[in-house]
C-alpha cells in the first residue's frame, strides 16, 4: 500500500494542523423579510452601527484584520449580510427586506426603485443612534402594521 502525502504531512511524517476559516452565516439562514429584519437587528446589536458605507473599511484601506462581519455595519449592509452572509451581497430577500424597510420610514421615499429605498433607509440611519436603529429593525420585523 502506498502512502499518499496529504498537504499537511511535513517532510519527517509528522501532521500539522491547518485553520479552515469558514465564513460566519447568521444562523438560521433567514427565509422571510421579517427574519431578515430581526437577523440585521441582532448584527447591529452586536457589532454596532456604521453610518457612510455598508461596513467600516470596506476596501481594508485600513487593513483591519477583522473580517467583514466582526465590523461595524450601516442598517442596509446588515440587512444584506442577514440575507446573503455578506454586507456587500445583494440578493432578492435583502432588496425586498430594505424596501419593506424602507416604506415604514415616513411613508418611503418618492422614487420606488432599489437604490432610491436603499438610499432612504441609509439616509434614516445617519440621524440614529445604535440602539434606535435595533428598536426600530425589531418594531418593522414584529408588527408591521404600527411601523409605517
Amino acid at each position: 500500500m502506498i502512502h499518499k502525502p496529504s498537504p499537511t504531512d511535513l517532510p519527517h511524517g509528522a501532521r500539522r494542523t491547518v485553520l479552515v476559516a469558514l465564513p460566519h452565516r447568521p444562523s438560521p439562514e433567514p427565509t422571510t423579510v421579517e427574519q431578515v429584519l430581526l437577523s440585521a437587528a441582532r448584527t447591529i446589536a452586536r457589532v454596532g452601527l456604521h453610518h457612510e458605507d455598508y461596513v467600516a473599511d470596506a476596501l481594508n484601506h485600513g487593513a483591519l484584520e477583522v473580517p467583514l462581519y466582526s465590523r461595524p455595519m450601516s442598517v442596509v449592509g446588515a440587512i444584506r449580510y442577514a440575507a446573503t452572509g455578506s454586507p456587500q451581497r445583494m440578493s432578492t430577500l435583502a432588496d425586498q427586506a430594505v424596501g419593506f424597510l424602507a416604506l415604514s420610514i415616513d411613508g418611503g421615499p418618492v422614487w420606488r426603485d432599489v437604490l432610491s429605498l436603499e438610499l432612504h433607509v441609509e439616509e434614516w440611519s445617519d440621524g440614529v443612534d445604535t440602539a434606535s436603529a435595533v428598536a426600530f429593525l425589531e418594531l418593522v420585523a414584529t408588527a408591521p402594521e404600527r411601523a409605517a
